[in-house]
């Protein structure tokens, strides 16, 4: 009747913890500004996660994550999310329009699990700056009002309105700018207002200044240098406006991707071509692509890496060799296709080794989280554990998992159990990591001490001096440690007018 009362309220319990499972594993959401002041309060855990403030000294709350530094940290006493240290956005999400962290709660005994998401919002502490302190445009004198040409574009580690907002141009009676926003930004080009005179003013100094949408502003700037050159009446032009092309971040190094196309109706030297790229603000565009002068073949100079960027814009500048030089300008787009070279990496936190042989069908070992550089297909992931063991991984949110016990243990069968988790991604050909856990399994007194024999036979002579052993014993207990240290003792089956312990006795070591 015993056992099944306890059956009956180890079944209840792990429905309890099962609950409690589910509804920890719910996440909630704080955000708190960059550079903010160490100690600035995020948020209330014991008011957004119901919890007893008592219970997260007693229960030892904790935060845990995957990141190098412990950025938040907990008050035990009143429940306060604190910031723990210095948040610098442009380094934790550079090029990122939605920087966020995240981080878990830990309750013991139970476990509890708590998600929690941090939003760190950017503040305006970058101004734009440009690559160039000078840029040179050979104009010439005989160019029309209306033609225009590409500003070199500034690059603000900020995002969001913080980024780079306009440009604005220094007054002057020849050129105007004319600001335009599209999918990768702000950028600007030099509009032709009046006609140009080399012979009155073979130099024209401007200044370009970007500035950010922050309050207050922030800004950069550079110097325009526009040479007003001799006649060479017409400008080389590329076959197509706007040029995309497809690459594997596998490529290697020195294969051609594109060949462009410019043409000049000018002779001679006038439509003699060379082409270059010009410098921009997207520093990951740097170095990564160059272009062969004499026949406008793009090759690629560096490593590829999706991971790092999956897409670069390049402007590219055609000019013919003239006395007095012109260029003509178009862009390139090169889209970097994803190939499966990162395996998963799996992370082990929080390991609650060792297990007693007791623990009941649920509890939390470990948790584990599975990460992979990669995007789209090549990123998708599934983890499972190899061999038999009486542990199971069960998903708590996206990539995170708990480690818990799946079935009976025994200390006495085994000790000590090695658990291999394999993570694998879906790309062609699949990558795959292990990582091995492993985990003891401590004792309980679950056994109970056994004689070699169940009836012990001992003749002794009437005349035996007192304090003669007449015979030694000796009893056996699967158990360990305490468990397993032993007393003895004689049980008296005589009448209480004749005690066995009157004439024998027994040393309890």
């Amino acid at each position: 009747m015993r056992r099944q009362q306890y059956r009956e309220a180890v079944w209840m319990l792990c429905a309890i913890l099962l609950c409690l499972s589910d509804w920890s594993a719910a996440q909630i959401s704080y955000s708190v500004s960059e550079e903010v002041d160490k100690g600035t309060v995020v948020g209330n855990l014991v008011k957004d996660l119901n919890i007893n403030a008592q219970q997260l000294e007693e229960r030892g709350f904790r935060i845990v994550s995957g990141y190098s530094k412990k950025y938040f940290e907990a008050n035990l006493r009143t429940g306060a999310l604190f910031v723990n240290e210095r948040i610098d956005r442009e380094e934790l999400c550079p090029n990122s329009p939605k920087c966020s962290l995240n981080i878990e709660g830990l309750l013991s005994h139970p476990m509890n699990i708590y998600r929690i998401e941090v939003i760190i919002i950017d503040i305006n502490d970058n101004a734009p700056s440009f690559l160039e302190q000078i840029h040179v445009f050979n104009i010439s004198e005989s160019s029309s009002s209306g033609e225009r040409y590409p500003l070199p574009i500034a690059q603000d580690a900020d995002t969001g309105s913080n980024s780079v907002k306009t440009y604005k141009l220094s007054p002057n009676e020849h050129f105007s700018i004319d600001v335009s926003s599209g999918e990768h930004g702000v950028s600007a080009e030099l509009v032709l207002q009046k006609a140009l005179d080399r012979e009155k003013q073979p130099i024209i100094k401007l200044t370009l200044t970007a500035v950010d949408g922050g309050k207050p502003a922030k800004s950069g700037t550079m110097q325009i240098l526009v040479n007003v050159i001799d006649v060479n009446d017409n400008t080389p032009a590329f076959s197509k406006s706007l040029y995309k092309v497809r690459v594997r971040e596998n490529v290697p190094i020195s294969t051609t991707i594109l060949k462009l196309n410019a043409t000049d109706l000018d002779e001679g030297p006038h439509s003699d071509i060379r082409y270059s790229l010009m410098k921009r603000g997207n520093v990951n565009s740097a170095g990564k692509f160059t272009v062969i002068p004499e026949s406008g073949e793009i090759i690629v100079n560096a490593k590829l890496d999706y991971e790092e960027s999956n897409a670069y814009e390049l402007r590219v500048q055609a000019t013919d060799q003239g006395a007095s030089p012109r260029s003509g300008y178009s862009k390139v787009l090169v889209e970097v296709i994803d190939v499966n070279d990162n395996a998963p990496e799996i992370s082990i936190t929080s390991l609650m080794s060792p297990v007693k042989e007791s623990a009941e069908i649920g509890t939390v070992v470990a948790l584990v989280t599975v990460t992979d550089k990669d995007g789209g297909q090549n990123g998708l992931l599934s983890c499972k554990i190899k061999d038999s063991v009486p542990f199971t991984l069960k998903s708590n949110y996206k990539n995170y998992y708990s480690l818990t016990v799946g079935g009976l243990l025994d200390r006495e069968i085994v000790s000590e159990y090695n658990v291999t988790i394999t993570a694998t991604d879906e790309g062609s050909p699949p990558l795959y990591s292990t990582a091995v856990i492993t985990v003891q399994i401590s004792d309980i007194n679950d056994n109970t001490p056994r004689f070699p024999e169940a009836n012990i036979n001992i003749y002794v002579r009437e005349n035996s001096k007192v304090g003669d052993i007449i015979t030694r014993t000796t009893a056996e207990d699967a158990d360990a440690t305490e468990n397993a240290k032993l007393t003895y003792s004689l049980m008296d089956n005589y009448p209480k007018d004749f005690p066995i312990s009157t004439f024998v006795n027994i040393n309890s070591e």
